[in-house]
């Protein structure tokens, strides 16, 4: 074994975990994968919110034979419904609808609890022999012909190419002096899981409210996982509410639609805000996931971003390793961010447009935004276009991605 094959992720999330498994598959183990996180020393995971994945993203869990751990568990989302209204109106006018499988027998997305995924994923690659250190990448020096990686146990691993898997304050990228831009939004997302009296038939529903939107995505059973905009200041109060007092602002946006509502867990506030790296690479380095790009979660594609990442990405290296190429050098990670760079910066400015465009008082906008809406409910395949891109079955899509093993 050539200690310098090897790959290290640092970060051991959902992106890392996928990639991990993703090069095992395509590479066999006679090339070293390790990954490394302090996170690995707390199993199970305890992580409440759930994740929306998409059809694609789904085929890349099946070909990596995780998706088999986690079916019963994941709630198929059959149909979408998107409102338009102020607070305090009676009526929610239902201005655009999605229903059925983006082809038979296939939904457009599945609601899954990310400890289940996330357990999964780590059942799986300790079965599949993948070094999971509990430990971070404390440092790196990049020379021409390999990278000697400093994790946080003192150990030293001579690879190939290093991955920042690390999130979005990823110290990888700050290390490698790669810049970011963007903002924050003076929003924060409430994330709360909600029981209810009555099936959701699995309907998801997004209310676009003057403080942002207001997403219901059935779980299995009778819960629905919530995403919940509000201004900072307004959310940070509203997550600090008494029981009673933040059940009757959940009601006001929730409606009764379900019966009555119960928070099933503590609703917690996260701080919005859109950036995207410069350059998701460096000298034998590639930045993947939040390490690369944050968006905002109005269209629910930001771990699905990640995921697209990931099987990019793995099909480069295994590409250039099944040609005999250093699967570290600039070239074959230089078509890795090719093929990245255009559809983040198009998710990106769809997301900060439609948050734009909906997030606010504007009454000329509104009557903009839903005569556009409703033209687009009138036209099937404009419908249908939206519906597959919100897949992630448009463009030039990785293999993993249609389900193909690597």
């Amino acid at each position: 074994m050539t200690a310098s094959r090897g790959i290290v992720i640092g970060g051991g999330a959902f992106a890392g975990l996928a990639l991990a498994l993703a090069l095992r598959q395509g590479l066999g183990r006679e090339v070293p994968v390790i990954v490394a996180d302090p996170a690995f020393a707390t199993r199970p995971s305890r992580d409440p919110r759930a994740t929306a994945i998409v059809a694609a993203c789904r085929r890349l869990f099946e070909a990596l034979e995780v998706w088999p751990q986690v079916a019963e568990s994941a709630q198929p989302i059959v149909d979408m419904v998107v409102t338009d209204s102020q607070l305090e109106d009676v009526t929610r006018p239902v201005f655009l609808t999605f229903a059925g499988p983006v082809v038979p027998g296939e939904p457009f997305a599945h609601m899954v609890e990310n400890r289940h995924l996330i357990d999964a994923l780590m059942q799986r690659a300790e079965a599949e022999g993948i070094d999971l250190r509990a430990t971070a990448v404390t440092s790196y020096d990049t020379r021409p012909e390999a990278i000697a990686v400093t994790l946080g146990d003192g150990s030293v691993i001579d690879a190939a190419l290093l991955v920042a898997a690390d999130g979005a304050r990823s110290k990888l990228r700050e290390r490698a002096g790669i810049p970011t831009y963007g903002w924050d939004y003076d929003q924060s997302g409430i994330v709360v899981t909600v029981g209810h009296e009555r099936e959701h038939n699995g309907c998801a529903e997004e209310h676009f409210l003057p403080a942002g939107p207001f997403a219901i995505l059935p779980l299995t059973g009778k819960r629905s996982s919530l995403v919940w905009t509000e201004s900072r200041a307004d959310a940070a109060r509203i997550a600090a509410l008494p029981e009673r007092e933040f059940h009757q602002e959940l009601e006001r946006r929730f409606g009764l639609r379900l019966g009555e509502l119960k928070a099933l867990d503590q609703p917690r506030a996260f701080p919005l805000g859109y950036f995207v790296a410069r350059d998701f690479i460096a000298p034998r380095l590639a930045l993947v996931g939040d390490a690369a790009h944050v968006i905002h979660p109005i269209a629910g594609q930001g771990l699905n971003l990640g995921l697209k990442d990931v099987a990019a990405l793995a099909e480069c290296v295994v590409d250039a390793a099944r040609l005999g190429v250093d699967f570290g050098q600039f070239n074959v990670l230089e078509r890795y961010q090719r093929w990245r760079r255009f559809d983040t910066m198009a998710m990106g400015v769809a997301t900060n447009s439609l948050n734009l465009l909906f997030s606010n008082q504007s009454q000329l906008l509104r009557s903009v935004r839903d005569i556009g809406l409703g033209l687009v409910d009138r036209l099937p395949p404009l419908k249908e276009l939206f519906i597959r891109q919100a897949a992630g079955l448009t463009g030039e899509v990785p293999r993993l991605l249609k389900g193909e093993a690597l």
